[in-house]
């Protein structure tokens, strides 16, 4: 299915948007979840693209992410030996040595 995007601008601020080869199943489906949400179907889509374009894309999230990451010193192996212990310990009093 080929996809044809066409930008045209009609004043300083706005450009029509048009998009081909849209599956008709697809157009009545975003026109049903228009109506149900009271809006047009240029009103709805507007809408979504706006959204989109307000989400921070993936790759700008995974380096945000990367950035804020803990780095631990121990090993979990060491962390779940010590709970296990401190289970342990709690079930069968401290242990004698």
């Amino acid at each position: 299915m080929a996809v044809c995007i066409e930008i045209h601008k009609y004043s300083m601020h706005m450009s029509l948007l048009q998009i081909r080869d849209v599956p008709d199943e697809t157009k009545r489906a975003l026109k049903a979840r228009a109506a149900a949400n009271g809006r047009s179907l240029n009103a709805y889509l507007l809408d979504l693209l706006r959204r989109e374009v307000a989400r921070p894309p993936v790759s700008e999230v995974l380096k945000r992410a990367a950035g804020r990451a803990e780095r631990s010193t121990a090993s979990a192996l060491s962390a779940l030996q010590a709970a296990r212990d401190e289970r342990q310990e709690g079930i069968s009093g401290p242990a004698s040595r």
